[in-house]
C-alpha cells in the first residue's frame, strides 16, 4: 500500500481547511520536483555510488520495457531522480468506522473521492489521525514510498524516481514503476478499489513479463523473490480471512458492545496467527510486524482496495489474449460503466455498502 494521488487543483477549492490541505500538497510536490534531476545527469557524476548507479541505469531499462512491452505511457515520468533523505515521500491517513470496514473518503475537484488523505509531513498526518480517533474512527497512518500525479505534472518533469524506493530489490522496483505508470493510463473518480486493483494487476502481470525477459540476464535472486511472493500471498490470505469474519460480524444483529468484544477477539487471533507464521514457517521474518501492530478496520479496508478486484483484472488480461493494448482498452470500457456493473463484470460481490463520507 504505497500510493497517494496528489490533488493539484487548489484554485478550485473553497474553505480554509481544504485550501490549507491543498497548499501543503502543491508545496510538497513542487519541492520534490525541485530536487529531481534527469537520470543521465546523475549517471554522469563520477563519484556516484556504484549501487545507486546500477539501480538508476536499471530503472531506465524498466521504464523502456514498460512502454515497449506493457503499453504504458511514454512520457517524462520516472526519467528523473530525487534524493529525499527521508524514509517516505508522504504519509497516508486512512479511517473506517469502529464497526465497519467501509473506508472514509475525502473528495477533491477533478479527481473525485479517495479512501486516503496524504501529507508530506508526518506531523500533519498524525494530527489528522488524532482528530479522527477523537471522533471514534479506527485510524491507520503509514508512510508510502511513491505516489502518482496521474500524468498531470509531466509538463513539469513528471513523477520522479525517489530515494524512498530506488534501492528496492529488482522485482519490487520494477513492480512499483509499472504500478504507478498504470495510474497514468486510467483513473476513475470515486473508485479507489477499481484504480488500485487495476494498477496492482498491471504490477503483477508486468513483473511476470519483466522477469521472463530478464531470464538468464539476471541478476535476479529467483529463490528470494519467490519466497517474498509466497509470504505475501500467505499474509493476504490470512488478513482476507479475518476481514471476511469481521465484515460478517458488523453485518450481524449483535448489539454494538457484543460486536466490540468479538472484534477485539478476532484482531487478537489475527495477530496470534501471524506470530505463529512469523516464528515458524517464516523463520522470524518481521516484515509485517508493523502492519500487525496497527491492525484495525482501517488497515484491513485499505488493503482490500489494493487486492479484492485484482484477480478479476488478471482474468480480463487472459481474456484479451494477453494483449496489453486490448487489455487497457477493455479496462477503459469498464471504467465508463456504472460502478456496480463494472464490478459485476470483474466478478466482484456488488452487495457492499457505500464508503463513508
Amino acid at each position: 500500500m504505497r500510493h497517494w494521488l496528489a490533488a493539484l487543483s487548489l484554485a478550485l477549492l473553497s474553505g480554509c481547511a481544504q485550501v490549507g490541505y491543498l497548499g501543503q500538497a502543491v508545496g510538497g510536490h513542487l519541492e520534490l520536483l525541485a530536487k529531481a534531476k534527469p537520470v543521465d545527469e546523475w549517471l554522469a557524476q563520477p563519484d556516484l555510488a556504484p549501487a545507486l548507479r546500477e539501480r538508476l541505469a536499471l530503472s531506465q531499462q524498466m521504464r523502456e520495457f514498460a512502454v515497449r512491452e506493457l503499453a504504458l505511457p511514454d512520457n517524462a515520468s520516472y526519467r528523473r531522480y530525487a534524493d529525499l533523505q527521508r524514509p517516505a515521500v508522504v504519509w497516508n491517513v486512512v479511517a473506517a468506522p469502529e464497526l465497519s470496514l467501509q473506508l472514509k473518503t475525502w473528495c477533491y475537484p477533478l479527481m473525485g473521492c479517495a479512501g486516503y488523505r496524504g501529507f508530506f509531513a508526518r506531523e500533519q498526518a498524525e494530527a489528522l489521525a488524532a482528530e479522527l480517533r477523537g471522533q471514534g474512527w479506527d485510524v491507520w497512518v503509514y508512510g508510502v514510498p511513491a505516489y502518482s500525479t496521474l500524468g498531470w505534472t509531466n509538463w513539469l518533469g513528471g513523477d520522479p524516481l525517489l530515494s524512498t524506493f530506488i534501492r528496492y530489490p529488482e522485482p519490487e522496483l520494477a513492480g512499483l514503476i509499472f504500478h504507478e505508470l498504470a495510474h497514468q493510463v486510467l483513473y476513475v473518480a470515486d473508485d479507489t478499489a477499481f484504480n488500485e486493483s487495476y494498477a496492482s494487476a498491471v504490477e503483477q502481470l508486468g513483473l511476470r513479463a519483466w522477469l521472463a525477459q530478464r531470464g538468464a540476464q539476471g541478476p535476479v535472486d529467483a529463490a528470494a523473490h519467490a519466497q517474498r511472493q509466497q509470504r505475501r500471498a500467505e499474509f493476504q490470505a490470512l488478513t482476507a480471512r479475518y476481514r471476511q469474519q469481521l465484515d460478517a460480524l458488523y453485518r450481524s444483529r449483535l448489539v454494538p458492545q457484543a460486536q466490540r468484544e468479538r472484534k477485539a477477539e478476532l484482531l487478537a487471533a489475527l495477530r496470534a496467527e501471524h506470530a505463529a507464521l512469523r516464528d515458524g514457517p517464516w523463520g522470524g521474518d518481521k516484515r509485517y510486524d508493523t502492519w500487525m501492530a496497527g491492525a484495525s478496520n482501517a488497515s484491513l479496508a485499505i488493503q482490500a482496495a489494493y487486492s479484492d478486484l485484482t484477480p478479476g483484472f488478471v482474468a480480463l488480461f487472459e481474456r484479451q489474449q494477453r494483449d496489453w493494448g486490448r487489455f487497457h482498452a477493455e479496462v477503459r470500457r469498464l471504467a465508463a460503466l456504472p460502478p456496480e456493473q463494472r464490478r459485476r463484470e470483474l466478478g466482484d460481490d456488488v452487495s457492499k455498502t457505500e464508503p463513508q463520507p
